[in-house]
Formats: C-alpha cells, structure tokens, sequence
C-alpha cells in the first residue's frame, strides 16, 4: 500500500478543525501513566506527537517513508524510525507500545503474528501493549490473543472504543490492553 503522509494527516487535522477530539488514543494512553511510549506503526505521528506535548518520552516507528517525512517535519525533536516492526528491535523496552490506527490490518497476512511479536519485544516488565483495530477485516481478536500470548502478553482489559467504553462480542471494533507477564524467581 502506497500512502501520503501530507494527506493522511490532513484528514486528522481537518477533523480537529472541525472540533472531533482525534487524540483518544493518546487520552486512553495516558490513562496507563506511562514515562515512555513505542508508537508502533505511527503513520504520520499524531499519537506520538501528542503524547510528546503531554510530557512521555516517545519513538514513532513506522515502515513508510512518506508518513515518517510528515512525522518528521511536524515534530523534528521526537525519535522517528524508519522500519518494519516485526523484525524491529531498539535494544529497549517501554511502558506502553501502543498500535492506533487498525495496524495489525495493515500488516501483510500471516504476519500479525510477528508483529505481535515485534511489539511485545520492546515492552518493559509490567508495562503493556496497547492496540486498536476493526474487527471485520480479516484478523479476529482470538487471532491477536493468540499471538499476544505466544510472545508473553496476558489480556488485562478490552474496550469498545478509546474512550473505555464497555466491549461486548459483536462489536466492531476493540481496544485491547495485554501486559507482559512479571515472573518471580
């Protein structure tokens, strides 16, 4: 898939101008209190730029050129990473990694499972992944559970939405917290 990082992320700002709140998933994050925050797939960098004003140290990674050069022109300060996640690594974790934006569905098929895997390599002890995607394209939440726990993670809580509310099966969309397990010796 080809994108243009101008113009996906003139989408974003025609909705703030127009008073739609297009940062629910940085508010949801936030929610974890986390010090430091892996955007995964971060598009053009509207989460990662927003956390950044609210104080988090934060990396945005993403695989396309185009949306990391709007990234980068938009906030030259914050770390941005030109990469495929599955086979990333920072040689770091973090509190949260979060995936906003239906990440896994952009993933070539077959793959969710290494970037699941790509992702939960860089969340710390305790810390957690945080990921947001439809659910009638293709990748089912067992799909994602499945992998999320293959690479360490346990669910901890599911919304419908970024704004906490209630998930219930049938819905179209989730929002899923899974933490990287902290085993005693």
């Amino acid at each position: 898939m080809t994108w243009d990082g101008d113009d996906y992320q003139r989408r974003f700002d025609r909705l703030a101008a127009a008073g739609e709140d297009v940062h629910g998933e940085a508010s949801f994050v936030m929610g974890l209190q986390p010090e430091s925050v892996l955007d995964a797939g971060c598009g053009s960098g509207r989460v990662a730029i927003e956390l950044a004003r609210r104080g988090v140290a934060v990396v945005g990674v993403d695989a396309d050129a185009s949306m990391l050069a709007t990234a980068r022109a938009n906030a030259p300060a914050i770390e941005w990473v030109q990469a495929d996640v599955t086979d990333l690594d920072l040689a770091r974790a973090f509190d949260v990694v979060v995936m906003a934006g239906n990440v896994p569905l952009f993933t070539p098929p077959g793959t969710q499972g290494a970037l699941i895997a790509g992702c939960a390599r860089h969340v710390r002890p305790g810390g957690a992944l945080v990921a947001g995607f439809q659910l009638d394209r293709g990748y089912s939440l067992s799909e994602y559970d499945a992998a999320a726990g293959a690479a360490g993670l346990a669910l901890t809580e599911r919304f419908a939405t970024w704004d906490r509310a209630p998930f219930a099966n049938g819905d179209g969309y989730a929002v899923s917290v899974h933490r990287r397990v902290i085993t005693t010796a």
